[in-house]
Order: C-alpha cells, then structure tokens, then sequence
C-alpha cells in the first residue's frame, strides 16, 4: 500500500469522482430544472485544482510503484490544463446553449478529456503515458462530433479520429521498439540504460525514437504530420476546438519532456536533429499558408502550426554536441512559450465564440470588420491578443519569442534563430491584418454585440494577463525555470 501512494494522484481521483458526478447528476435532474451542469462542471474542476495547489509545497514523489510522477513541472501544467478547460467552459456556455450542445455529455467529456491530460502529465512509464493520451484522445473525438446532424462537423471528426488513431499507432510502436531495444517500460530506467545499449538493440531503439517524434509531432500539429489541423478547427464547433487547441499541447509538451528530455536523453542527437527539420516545416509552412486564408479558424490552425515551430526551436536547443547543460533553462523557455501561447489562444477563440450569436458562426476574417466600433472592449482585447501572436512588445508573446531566440542562438544555432525571426516577419502580416479589418474596414452590421457579463469579464482579464506578463514576465518564466530544474532533479 506505501507503494500505491493514493494521495499523490488526489487529483485525478478526485476528478475522476467529479466527472462521474457530472454524468448522474445530468441524468437524475428533471428536464425543467434550474441545475445548471456547466457551474457543476466547473466546480468539478476546482475540486482537483485546490488539491494541486496543497501538493506545491511537497517534494517530487512517485507513485504505483514508479508508474506516476508527482513533481513541480506537473503541478505547473494540471494548473494551467485546469485553467485552459475552464475559461473554455465559460467562454462557451452560450455558445453550447445556441446550438444544442449544453448537456451533461459535453461537459463530462470535457472533464474526461483534462483526466486524460493529467495522466499524461504524471506519466512515470510507458504504458501510462499510452493509457492518458488514448482517455483524452477519445473524448476529444466525441466533443469533435457533439453536432451529429452537421455535416462538416462530423467529417471533421472523423479526419481528426482517423488521423488520431494513426498518430497513436506511432507513438505505441516506437514504445513498443524502445522496449525491446531496452527491456523496460520505466522512463527512469530507460535513462539509465542508454549506456549499456549497442548493436542491434541500439539501432531499434533509434528507429523507436524516430516513431516517438513522429507521434508527438502528430500531437503538436507540427509540419509534415500537421494534416489533421486546419480542417478540425475549421469543422468541429469553436469550444471543442479550444478545448482540442489548448490543454492537449500542455500535456504533449510533458510527455516530450518526459520522453525526450528524460528517458531519451541519451539518444538527444538523433531527436535533436528531427525536432530542427519539424520546426523549421512548421514555421515556414504554418506562417505562409496562413496568409492566403479567408477563414479566421483556418486561418489560426496555420498560425498553430507556425507558433509549434517556435516551441520545438527551444526543446532542441538544450543539447550542444552530446552536452545537456543547458537543456533546463531551454525547455523552460519553451514552456514559458507554451504556456502563454494557451492564454492567448483562450482570449482568440473566446472572442470568436462571444462573435458567434443566434446560431451564426463568426469564422470569416470578414466578420471582424467594424469590431472596434460594435464592441470597442472586444476589439481592444483581440488587439492586444494579435500582438503577442506576432511577437510585437509590450505583450508575453515578444518576450517568449525572445526567451527561446535566446536559447537558440546560445546552443550555437544563430541561422535557425534568424530563420525564426524572418518567418515571425512573416507572420505579422497576417495578425495584423485581423487589426486593421477590426478598425478600418466598415462593419457590415451595425448593431453592437451584446456579450455575457461574466464571459466579458473574463475576456477582459485574459487580455490584461497577456500585457501584465508582456511588462512583468519575470515571475512566470522563474516559475517555468524552477519547474524544469527541479523536474530534471528528480
């Protein structure tokens, strides 16, 4: 039982419980009731969320017998994950209600899906990490398809199901090479047994690394495995799109770190070498075929795509000639980067949501025209948003692209990071254009768009965090740093 360790994982189980509440109790309520699930839901996440926050000050710990890791690179990334579903959640209640799609389902598998990126978060081994990426996998899949009786909507879900499905294949045969080519399923003892490793056995654990990129490179949405993207955020409905664009990449981003950065460690040179060829796709295709888009979503999975570049250039910059010295300070970079990123993407796709009124879809670029003068504060906000998507100061998105510019040039790569920041030129193009439609072009419609109090709030507070952390990022990137180093540690 002192092996089990149950209160390291009070999290999930207690999200676990919750979600499972959710569904009763949107079962047992009567069709007439007051109940709203979507409060139930949140509070579903709060639950698990103040458990975290009591883990802060515990020292890194394991779990079932090594198959869970309880650290501070993990409490960082369940809370911005928490955060990530619930602004969602309240971004899209009405969204949801328009359209049919405010039922208990949505917001269990939601809850399903943030399980699933936790478990993938704590993953220790293996198979766990295989076990939390199928439960948010096919929750996603399901809240892909929430709208059965539209059909762009379910062609989206089945593209992003089947192309899903291939991305995990990719992923379990190159754990299943790494096995053989080691004989453990343990990512601490995969790390220590690099040394030991020649011949045959050294060579299938090349080819299993070589399918581990190719799955998470499926995951991140990152050139040439990026196929899935434009069309799911353009199909699915715009909550299940944050819901698939924010969380997922926090959880990708650990089971990289704990695979790439920790059990394959000593292979860094072969990933090392992929990740620079997926970047440098990502960030030129992602940033040019963004321009030529007309649909905003669309438009935003390029700008994804283009924005995972930047976040590979800071996890391959760690290793200089065999030396991991400075492999903390990189990935603590990308994961400032990462974790921005997520902030922003809320406050965008919040917008588009709050846009989305009586039905119709706000997906054109043309639809933000004449935004400044309908809803000057939702304009403002969408501002502030662009401007740190294309990297331009005060806003966090300037300094994380300066963080990982800096890591870059430092591993001794100064083309990739001037290839970077040409590519970034790039991409502004195209934000501000969002801008300049906002305040130059004439509306179409006149009427000003009414939004929800507490949405609007919200969205309020979300572009002010993007500029508060553009002035004062110093806390967040120590933060970042301290999760890294101390991950790395244990």
């Amino acid at each position: 039982m002192q092996a089990l360790n149950l209160s390291a994982a009070l999290p999930e189980i207690l999200l676990l419980i919750a979600a499972c509440g959710v569904l009763l109790v949107d079962v047992l309520r009567d069709e007439d009731s007051s109940l709203d699930i979507s409060w139930i839901a949140l509070l579903a996440i709060a639950v698990p969320a103040l458990a975290t926050l009591s883990q802060l000050s515990e020292p890194a710990q394991r779990a079932f017998n090594g198959l869970y890791v309880s650290d501070s690179l993990g409490h960082l990334l369940k809370l911005a994950a928490y955060l990530a579903t619930a602004v969602a959640l309240i971004y899209g209640r009405r969204y949801a209600a328009e359209r049919g799609m405010h039922r208990g389902e949505l917001y269990a598998l939601a809850l399903f899906a943030l399980l699933g990126q936790m478990v993938m978060i704590s993953a220790g081994n293996l198979l766990v990490v295989y076990l939390g990426l199928e439960l948010m996998s096919l929750s996603l899949y399901a809240l892909a398809a929430m709208r059965r009786d539209h059909a762009i909507s379910t062609e989206a879900a089945i593209k992003y199901f089947v192309l899903g499905a291939l991305a995990s294949g990719f992923l379990l045969y190159g754990m299943s090479m790494i096995y053989g080519g080691t004989g453990t399923l343990d990512l601490a003892r995969i790390a220590s047994s690099m040394g030991a490793l020649s011949g045959a056995k050294a060579t299938v654990l090349v080819f299993g690394v070589v399918f581990i990129v190719a799955g998470l490179a499926f995951k991140f949405g990152a050139v040439p495995f990026h196929m899935w993207v434009p069309d799911v955020y353009q199909g699915t409905p715009t909550l299940a799109t944050l819901l698939i664009a924010a969380g997922p990449k926090l959880a990708t981003f650990a089971i990289a770190f704990r695979l790439l950065a920790g059990g394959l460690i000593g292979v860094a040179t072969d990933w090392q070498q992929m990740l620079m060829v997926l970047a440098v796709l990502s960030m030129a295709l992602g940033n040019f075929v963004a321009i030529t888009q007309t649909n905003l979503k669309r438009m935003l999975a390029y700008s994804t795509i283009a924005q995972v570049g930047f976040v590979l250039l800071g996890m391959l910059s760690g290793v200089v000639a065999g030396d991991a010295k400075g492999l903390a300070d990189a990935w603590s970079g990308s994961l400032f980067y990462l974790v921005t990123y997520v902030l922003t993407t809320l406050g965008t796709f919040g917008v588009v949501m709050l846009m989305s009124q009586h039905g119709q879809e706000a997906e054109l670029i043309s639809d933000l025209k004449g935004l400044g003068k309908r809803n000057p504060g939702m304009a403002f906000v969408m501002l502030i948003l662009m401007f740190s998507l294309a990297g331009i100061p005060p806003t966090v998105g300037f300094y994380a692209k300066l963080s990982v510019l800096q890591s870059t040039v430092n591993a001794g790569l100064t083309w990739l990071a001037v290839l970077a920041v040409l590519f970034s030129l790039v991409g502004a193009f195209y934000y501000l254009r969002i801008v300049k439609t906002m305040y130059f072009d004439e509306p179409v419609e006149t009427a000003p768009i009414a939004t929800p109090q507490g949405a609007h709030s919200l969205l309020a507070v979300n572009g002010a965090l993007v500029l508060l952390l553009g002035l004062i990022p110093g806390p967040l990137m120590t933060v970042c740093l301290d999760a890294v180093k101390r991950a790395f540690v244990g």
